[in-house]
């Protein structure tokens, strides 16, 4: 099976660890499992209930505990309308492998995670993109979601909060998409790996599994949650998806780790202190870079609304993974180009790491854009 490179991993693997000042990373500011623990009201002497966990494969499709803590974040979901998977990375492929098959259409927003045509295309599905646009705010043009839409369209794969940009579908909005959807039984995949970062609220997006009866919501501890390394995340849906990604899922995962398991539900029946950190970080990291922005003549932007990352449009000369490596190797900040994302003119910024570390990397970036005048 032939499938495209992936962009932006191929970059995050070329730079990541040469990097200095990382301002391409994606999660909230990841937490140490003192951290966690400090956080949910435990201490050191609560490590001690791991010491008697017996390092088998554990519950196949996730502990009872942990999918009803993932279930709570939902309003219509019950623990049995969820399977846990290696990250949200994997729920994607589970799902895009189990309903698209050769020959389905699907159509896919742009930009968004690779993940979500290059899966279907290396299927051999007929993917139709619906290309977003700075000008309408970076969300979907409904008319333009119409007239792609036929009775052959098997799945409709969106991302909200939007990677890269940062746009966010509101619940009216949703319900439109699945008006457009319903009368051909088309099934709508949201990736809503970003939900729960809205910089409004309790930064609880609406989810599509929630809105549409034949709604996919993939999601897990990434970003959010600032809990990568636990590599875990989820799909809720339909019953009927849920058997059918636990197919594949027996052929490539069998169970996720039980010390991931246990520290992923910790976090989600504590869910309330681990994003008010989140929040603390992204909203108050979207001011300083909002003020960057207005001070710098050369980058144009659409604020994001909800997310981690930002899209950056420039006025520079230079092809974007041109002046990425150009950055990184005059200042040791990383970015994301834009072609990463198949978008060129533009660069990926992820906010959401330590204040400091974001101070100091933009302060290196308008060096370098004062020298490029």
């Amino acid at each position: 099976m032939h499938i495209a490179p992936f962009g932006v991993e191929i970059w995050m693997n070329e730079w990541e660890t040469r990097c200095d000042w990382n301002l391409a990373e994606t999660c909230v500011e990841s937490l140490t499992i003192g951290e966690l623990m400090q956080l949910t009201g435990r201490n050191d002497t609560d490590l001690s209930e791991l010491l008697s966990m017996k390092m088998t494969y554990g519950a196949i499709e996730g502990s009872e505990r942990l999918r009803r803590a993932i279930a709570a974040l939902y309003e219509r979901q019950a623990p049995a309308n969820v399977v846990v998977t290696h990250g949200t990375i994997g729920a994607n492929m589970l799902v895009h492998k189990a309903l698209v098959s050769t020959g389905d259409q699907v159509v896919a927003v742009v930009p968004t995670y690779q993940q979500h045509y290059s899966i279907p295309a290396s299927i051999g599905a007929d993917v139709r993109l619906l290309r977003l646009q700075e000008r309408h705010g970076w969300l979907p043009d409904l008319d333009a979601l119409r007239r792609l839409v036929t009775p052959a369209t098997r799945l409709i794969a969106l991302n909200n909060p939007n990677n890269p940009t940062g746009a966010l579908i509101e619940p009216e909005m949703l319900e439109a998409i699945a008006d457009i959807a319903r009368p051909f039984g088309t099934w709508i995949l949201c990736d809503e790996v970003y939900r729960g970062t809205d910089q409004a609220g309790d930064g609880m997006t609406a989810s599509m599994a929630d809105i549409y009866e034949k709604g996919i919501s993939t999601a897990g501890m990434s970003k959010a949650f600032s809990l990568a390394g636990l590599r875990l995340g989820w799909v809720a849906a339909p019953q009927e998806v849920i058997e059918a990604v636990s197919i594949h899922r027996d052929y490539d995962t069998i169970s996720v780790g039980m010390i991931d398991d246990h520290f992923a539900a910790l976090a989600l029946e504590n869910r309330d202190a681990v994003l008010s950190r989140s929040h603390a970080i992204t909203r108050g990291n979207l001011k300083i870079l909002e003020d960057w922005v207005e001070q710098e003549p050369r980058m144009f932007w659409v604020k994001p609304r909800a997310g981690t990352t930002a899209l950056l449009r420039y006025d520079l000369e230079m092809r974007s993974r041109e002046l990425c490596i150009a950055l990184l190797e005059e200042t040791g900040v990383m970015f994301t180009p834009g072609s990463a994302l198949d978008i060129e003119g533009y660069v990926r910024i992820g906010y959401a790491n330590n204040p400091a570390v974001l101070k100091e990397g933009l302060s290196r970036v308008s060096g370098f854009l004062a020298k490029a005048s």
